[in-house]
């Protein structure tokens, strides 16, 4: 079988993309799921930044480690290469040239992903949090149903 990807977008690729690709990657991994793959990137993303420290460390409570991440910027290989393309909010959604693959948080769950970018500890903690909710209903809905 033809391994498939999930992208995930975000503006810069540190704070919600790698929590969204990490949180995902684990749920995966934790449900036996094979043949999908799991990345991001960012639409203003500078090539090879760390995750934002906030970004680390509520991974971290969650036992998710993801020290090795480096940022990237989007490319439209990137996205025609994805499976599925998850964008965290509309107007992102609309930036991306879209092949059919391309959703938003607000299309899946009805509200889009704030940046936590320069905010505190418990909002980022938030953030983990909506994304979880968000990967788990991108494992019911796409992941498990997905026929391609």
């Amino acid at each position: 079988m033809k391994r498939k990807k999930i992208l995930f977008i975000c503006t810069g690729n540190t704070c919600r993309s790698p929590m969204a690709e990490a949180l995902l990657r684990s749920k995966i991994k934790k449900n036996k799921i094979k043949w999908w793959d799991v990345a991001s990137c960012g639409i203003s993303a500078e090539n090879g930044d760390s995750i934002s420290e906030n970004s680390r460390l509520v991974l971290k409570e969650s036992g998710i480690e993801n020290e090795k991440f480096k940022s990237r910027r989007v490319t439209a290989k990137m996205v025609s290469a994805a499976t599925l393309v998850v964008c965290m909010t509309d107007a992102q959604k609309l930036s991306v040239e879209n092949k059919g693959n391309v959703v938003s948080v607000r299309d899946i769950c009805g509200s889009d992903v704030p940046d936590p970018y320069g905010c505190g500890i418990d909002v980022y903690r938030n953030t983990r949090d909506v994304l979880s909710e968000v990967c788990d209903i991108i494992i019911k809905k796409f992941i498990t149903q997905y026929k391609g």
